[in-house]
């Protein structure tokens, strides 16, 4: 896990955790902390005010690390007590995170209360000499704008990226599982060329990895840089000090990149990469939601029941696709959120003002609805096995889809008007059955070899390549 804890501290969180839980869930305002939570659980780690208190607390002690190790000649911090400020951030408390909350109703500022919080915690070491330190030369954003997308970076890589590659296998167990099944296409809601179904889900698995493969390159970038960006503080008090290199190493050592020229707060034209990428994922898979959802309407695909569920209220007879519906609308309540962010996070007036912190503070919120949707449309994809029967009667009761074929094979052998001639056969008000075809193919005034190959060809069998 990203966060180290004793194991002591584990358990402890466990039940405060599984306390709220229990207790406040059916008074949550938001089904994610209520109806989903424990769903959404995994989360809190990264994107719940206690992991952005102690991510704060976390970047102010690396920082004070860091500063004694340029050295500074004022700021001595001897090599033993390292561990034990690291432990301020490893060992962090849900009652740690109280005092800090605490001390911001007196100072009503969120990142100067854990100024103090880390200032005391130097008392209780006996290096009450070194904590004017903490935080120096440094803005709120500076904080704020390095632990936000640290939580932000981590919860990708230990949550949301393990949920989307569950999906992705699936997809891609079912393309290899059907990927000798023939289908009917519908192009326009129509009966199209036939295709085949590993090959159609193929498709969104495809779509899926190249959008996955490229959240992974996003960069995660870190605003570093003092009230203005320009080390103003930093470089009064120690012009000597190269100030920008040590801002990109200590961001760099975080796992981040520092945005190298801003103003009080980091620009977010790389969050808005990112919950733009998040948001084609999303509709991506709202695309294969509403196919799913088509395909078991049509009866395409069958649904493992549950003996003691319960489709509808009123129509014991019904097995409905919940959890493709229950997917895509939270897909696209994200995309809502994932839209907004990365609309406004980029805007800001002058060099800084406060819109982003509170709407910075809901990142968290369309991660959670992509999460719910992601374990709701692996859950339906789980209960889902093709109806390899009505697949192939709706093939045969379509036999006029290999027209097409047929007007090709014409069209190579130069046989005058294919196309026209397919066109008058296949729409006549009439069913247009495969034996009818073969009698068509008897009339041409064609060779009994191209005669030979016509006849061969089948809806089940005119599917084209499937990708390797």
């Amino acid at each position: 896990m990203f966060i180290q804890h004793t194991e002591e501290l584990r358990i402890k969180d466990y039940f405060c955790r599984l306390l709220l839980t229990d207790m406040t869930s059916l008074l949550a305002i938001s089904p994610v902390d209520g109806r989903y939570a424990t769903v959404t659980q995994p989360l809190t780690d990264y994107f719940s005010e206690y992991a952005l208190i102690r991510e704060r607390v976390k970047v102010e002690v690396r920082y004070l690390i860091a500063l004694s190790q340029i050295p500074l000649p004022q700021l001595k911090i001897d090599l033993k007590h390292f561990d034990a400020l690291r432990a301020i951030y490893r060992n962090f408390t849900v009652e740690d995170a109280e005092w800090v909350k605490k001390a911001e109703k007196t100072t009503n500022h969120d990142v100067k209360a854990v100024e103090y919080f880390v200032k005391e915690k130097l008392d209780k070491f006996g290096l009450s000499e070194v904590k004017e330190f903490v935080h120096f030369g440094l803005t709120s954003q500076d904080i704020n704008n390095t632990a936000m997308p640290l939580l932000t970076k981590h919860s990708l890589s230990e949550v949301m990226l393990p949920a989307l590659t569950d999906v992705e296998q699936k997809l891609m167990t079912f393309s290899q599982n059907w990927k000798d099944i023939p289908m009917l296409a519908h192009t326009h809601g129509q009966p199209a060329s036939p295709t085949l179904l590993g090959k159609e889900i193929r498709v969104f698995s495809e779509r899926l990895k190249n959008q996955v493969d490229l959240l992974k390159t996003v960069v995660h970038s870190a605003k570093f840089g003092g009230a203005t960006g320009n080390f103003n503080a930093h470089h009064v008090a120690y012009p000597e000090i190269n100030w920008p290199a040590f801002a990109d190493n200590f961001v760099s050592s975080l796992g981040l990149t520092r945005t190298t020229c801003t103003t009080q707060i980091e620009p977010y034209d790389n969050a808005a990469t990112l919950f733009d990428n998040l948001k084609r994922i999303n509709t991506i898979l709202i695309d294969l939601c509403r196919d799913v959802w088509a395909y078991i309407s049509m009866n395409y695909f069958s649904q493992t029941i549950a003996a003691n569920e319960t489709g509808s209220s009123a129509m014991p007879h019904k097995v409905n696709p919940i959890d493709f519906e229950n997917a895509e609308g939270n897909f696209g309540i994200a995309n809502a959120w994932f839209e907004f962010l990365a609309a406004k996070l980029p805007v800001s007036r002058l060099q800084r003002d406060l819109t982003d912190s509170t709407v910075l503070r809901n990142t968290g919120v369309p991660f959670a609805h992509t999460l719910i949707a992601l374990k709701s449309l692996l859950k339906g994809l789980n209960k889902i096995s093709p109806n390899e029967k009505v697949l192939n009667d709706d093939l045969n009761n379509n036999a006029a889809v290999i027209a097409e074929a047929i007007q090709t094979i014409l069209r190579r052998e130069g046989f005058k008007n294919p196309y026209e001639t397919l066109k008058e056969l296949t729409r006549k008000n009439e069913h247009i059955t495969l034996e009818k075809i073969h009698a068509f193919i008897q009339s041409l005034q064609v060779d009994d070899r191209v005669k030979k190959e016509l006849l061969q060809i089948t809806p089940q069998n005119y599917t084209g390549i499937h990708p390797a």
